[in-house]
């Protein structure tokens, strides 16, 4: 990897010439980079992306940049905490589970060779073939790969997620070993769909820009649509989104995490609020409440909507009730309106616009008789 100092100014990048065979500077003659433009991003705020002339870009996550450069083109040398990136960028080290689908929305699928997730604990189809044949390698738990894996791979690039700066000497390993660590920060973004447009930066990445744009044009066309209808806010509908985990707890998530944003955009009300919850300050989306705590809150929602990721899916209402009691006399029991997820919901990155039509029909009671890409009936 290298690292050196970026000075950006007046759309200007200033660069000092570069042998990548020798690691040392040839030139102290300054290479000026011309910004042309800005990536366009609805709703990603977590990264940015500047374009330049020759094919170069900058892109700029939390407190990191990255100088990604076009094949063929020099390799400049940099002043400061810039880390340059090589096109082709091939061999992809994935430990981002949430970034794996992504890659395979915009084709790119190809140039992911290594996953820190192992063929049992994918959901999709596509990852778990791939890792089961053996096309994607799982080598190890993000805070302890195999190294040695990651070096005989050529690996050009490794992309975690933020629980790696709980393992900051795993980062560094890796760094010294010449790999450039995309650190991806998805789960930050405070729009649902802000996770998916994190496409945008890794079409950039595998040069499939263009595949990527049309991807996520597509797969916003549903929300597009349903952002364009009158609501009367008065009238929403509430849900409570859980599960129950294997010691008798109650998991939902926290209000203000993107699943309950989801719900809100999706015209319902997520029926917990912070001001009912004594809620941690903690990085964590979820937390678990009792089943009274829960009961108190939740018999009096429209809907709910069963979280079936960690605990496996539910096929009846019966078999929630065998999981708890007490939901027996729940307003939605009773009326029929508890919901199920599918497994792959939150694998499943490029989903979140469908997951958000999908509640909106199951709010406007319009389920009936159309294809869920996530949620079904329990019965």
């Amino acid at each position: 990897m290298l690292r050196r100092t970026c000075a950006v100014f007046c759309g200007l990048i200033c660069l000092c010439s570069f042998s990548c065979k020798s690691g040392k500077t040839t030139s102290t003659e300054k290479v000026q980079l011309v910004k042309t433009g800005s990536m366009e991003l609805r709703y990603a705020e977590q990264f940015s992306v500047d374009y330049y002339e020759g094919g170069y870009s900058l892109a700029r996550i939390g407190d990191d940049s990255f100088l990604i450069v076009p094949e063929g083109a020099e390799v400049p040398g940099t002043d400061g905490d810039v880390t340059v990136i090589r096109q082709p960028v091939e061999n992809i080290y994935v430990a981002a589970s949430s970034a794996m689908d992504l890659f395979d929305g915009i084709g790119s699928l190809d140039e992911v060779a290594m996953t820190s997730t192992a063929e049992k604990d994918w959901s999709l189809p596509d990852i778990r073939d791939a890792v089961g044949s053996g096309s994607i390698a799982y080598i190890g738990k993000y805070s302890s790969p195999d190294y040695e894996a990651l070096v005989s791979g050529n690996c050009g690039l490794a992309v975690e997620s933020t629980m790696i700066y709980h393992t900051p000497e795993v980062r560094e390993k890796i760094e010294a070993l010449g790999i450039p660590v995309l650190v991806e920060r998805s789960s930050y973004e405070s729009h649902p769909l802000g996770r998916m447009e994190w496409l945008k930066l890794y079409g950039l990445l595998t040069g499939d820009a263009e595949s990527a744009e049309d991807f996520f044009n597509e797969k916003t066309k549903g929300f597009d649509e349903l952002m364009k209808k009158e609501r009367n806010d008065g009238e929403r509908k509430t849900a409570a989104f859980f599960y129950i985990s294997s010691n008798g707890y109650v998991n939902i998530r926290k209000p203000g995490d993107y699943i309950s944003k989801m719900i809100e955009l999706a015209g319902g009300s997520y029926i917990f609020t912070a001001d009912q919850l004594k809620i941690e300050d903690n990085a964590l989306s979820t937390m678990n409440i009792q089943t009274e705590t829960f009961y108190e809150t939740a018999r009096d929602a429209d809907f709910l909507i069963y979280n079936s990721t960690i605990e496996g899916e539910l096929d009846s209402v019966e078999q929630l009730i065998g999981k708890c009691g007490v939901l027996a006399d729940c307003k939605a029991v009773k009326n029929g309106n508890v919901w199920c997820t599918g497994q792959n919901m939150f694998q499943q990155t490029t989903g979140a616009a469908d997951m958000i039509c999908d509640l909106e029909l199951v709010f406007s009671q319009q389920a009936d008789g159309k294809e869920m890409s996530f949620l079904h009936r329990l019965e």
